[in-house]
């Protein structure tokens, strides 16, 4: 016997019809599969909350390399954190500006903070931590 549940769910005609534009935009096959997946995505958020959970994550950043010293104070917090950055993939976006994509795993709470300094650096035009998880955490 399958441990699979069938259950309804009450929407308005409008919300219907823009959840299936939604889904079919993403290339889901069903509601199903996309509700299994917003479900997940919900519940893995609220295991990141939790300040010891281990996360993989990426904190992406875009700045000036002009900005005085932020490359190298960039680096002295990576450095300085190495048992959480994993590695790191820079590009140059043009005569200015730098993207970096530095990837982080540890204690959820580290990893926000680690993220945090980075994005709060003076120069970063824009930062994003992008939390990700292990295949354990996926129910």
């Amino acid at each position: 016997m399958s441990d699979t549940v069938r259950f309804g769910v009450s929407l308005s005609m409008d919300l219907l019809d823009r959840f299936d534009r939604l889904i079919k935009e993403l290339g889901y096959e069903n509601r199903s599969e996309a509700m299994r997946d917003l479900i997940r995505r919900k519940l893995l958020e609220e295991e990141w909350k939790a300040p010891e959970q281990e996360i993989f994550a990426a904190v992406f950043l875009v700045y000036d390399h002009h900005t005085m010293s932020l490359a190298s104070r960039l680096l002295d917090l990576q450095h300085g954190s190495y048992a959480q950055v994993i590695g790191s993939f820079h590009v140059h976006v043009d005569r200015h500006n730098c993207m970096e994509v530095v990837v982080l795993k540890g204690p959820g709470a580290e990893v926000r903070e680690l993220a945090d300094s980075m994005i709060s650096l003076k120069g970063v035009k824009y930062g994003r931590l992008n939390m990700g998880t292990t295949t354990e955490m996926v129910h």
